[in-house]
């Protein structure tokens, strides 16, 4: 970074939007600026309406001390978090609480083609419903069931279905302004970042799995989301069991929703998505349940060498599978801490998500604030021009 963008405004941004300093006394100890500097950037950020004043906390005996924060009228950003199965979309403000969302089975397997289409249709009405114009809009973020190329924003290839295969997100939003950020990642990713920002963060270390019609695991160290070289770090195989010079099966043919789903089909129930075979299971369907302990014990073998090697916090459990309970949960927690190394499971958290459904959403919406408020763009957004 150069020494012009080290004392620019996005770095200001960047302590208020994480709330580690949002006084200008907190500002001051956080950066190390001289008063003239810090009051230059403030007022830049203030003057292109990023961030307000927020009002005044006591400051131990002084003047109250003015605190700021992101201007939350700034504007809106679409989410989308598709799934295998299903798929959910979301309005957020720019401070990412949700405003209004809706979803629909539909999935992976119907194509990009008819998924965006129907995201399209579905943020219009909503826009509409919530009295907003695209004008408002200054990011969307897309979590998609694949890796992605993130210095390309290209999905890579071979995907699950071939439909995807190099697609390129941003080509399927050609009616929304040019001017829109726009952010793409691994669903499962965006479920991380959701659950590490707003669901756990108490925790820097976190191994996050979503459950559903397919499988998907992503890790969070000190913070960040671990993306690998060509964004296909997590992609977890089946445990080995007897011969060792089989090839690594992907753990989704073996334990998955969709293997869960296909045993049910082939017994006669009328199941197609993670939700109904969640709804099998919470009407206590016998051979349900057997399936999804199946499932999990055999997720928690294979998760086990996850947490030997990057010894997380915590591992939680994300997806619509997640939504079945204990008897699903418990099995993935028993076969993990029975297979793990004795170190790694001390003090290991193994849960639900605590965002549930909004996770991915959340998620998604994070991905495109962060690239919104990237540090460089906001620095060079304010900076104000030379006559």
């Amino acid at each position: 970074m150069s020494g012009r963008n080290m004392t620019g405004s996005g770095i200001v941004l960047d302590l208020i939007r994480s709330g580690r300093a949002t006084t200008r006394t907190d500002l001051l100890d956080g950066l190390g600026w001289s008063r003239v500097t810090l009051s230059r950037r403030l007022d830049e950020l203030i003057d292109n309406r990023i961030i307000i004043r927020a009002g005044h906390t006591a400051s131990g005996g002084g003047r109250p001390r003015e605190e700021f924060e992101v201007n939350p009228e700034l504007g809106l950003v679409l989410a989308i978090d598709i799934g295998s199965s299903h798929s959910r979309v979301g309005i957020t403000d720019v401070v990412g609480a949700v405003l209004l969302e809706d979803e629909a089975d539909i999935g992976l397997f119907d194509g990009p083609s008819e998924i965006f289409s129907w995201a399209e249709q579905v943020f219009d009405f909503l826009l509409m419903k919530g009295g907003w114009a695209r004008d408002r809009i200054r990011g969307i973020g897309v979590g998609v069931p694949g890796p992605v190329d993130s210095t390309t924003g290209y999905l890579g290839s071979p995907q699950l279905d071939p439909r995807w295969d190099n697609v390129r997100v941003r080509d399927y939003f050609t009616t929304w302004p040019d001017d829109i950020v726009f952010a793409v990642d691994r669903d499962v990713n965006i479920l991380a970042i959701g659950e590490a920002r707003y669901g756990w963060p108490e925790y820097r270390d976190l191994v996050v799995v979503k459950t559903g019609i397919g499988i998907g695991c992503a890790f969070v160290m000190d913070g960040n989301v671990v993306r690998g070289s060509r964004g296909g770090a997590g992609q977890l195989s089946a445990p080995l069991r007897d011969r060792l010079s089989e090839p690594l099966k992907r753990l989704e043919t073996v334990a998955s929703g969709g293997t869960i789903r296909d045993r049910l089909v082939r017994s006669g129930a009328h199941v197609r998505t993670s939700a109904d075979i969640v709804a099998l299971a919470q009407d206590e369907n016998s051979e349900a349940l057997a399936l999804l302990e199946d499932v999990g014990e055999i997720i928690g073998y294979a998760l086990a060498d996850v947490v030997g090697l990057l010894n997380p916090s915590a591992v939680v459990i994300g997806g619509n599978l997640a939504q079945a309970g204990e008897r699903y949960i418990g099995a993935v927690r028993r076969a993990l801490f029975g297979a793990a190394h004795v170190y790694s499971r001390q003090k290991l958290v193994v849960e639900p998500s605590r965002l549930a459904s909004k996770a991915g959403v959340r998620g998604a919406s994070a991905l495109a604030l962060d690239a919104l408020f990237e540090s460089e763009r906001i620095s060079a957004l304010t900076r104000p021009r030379v006559e």
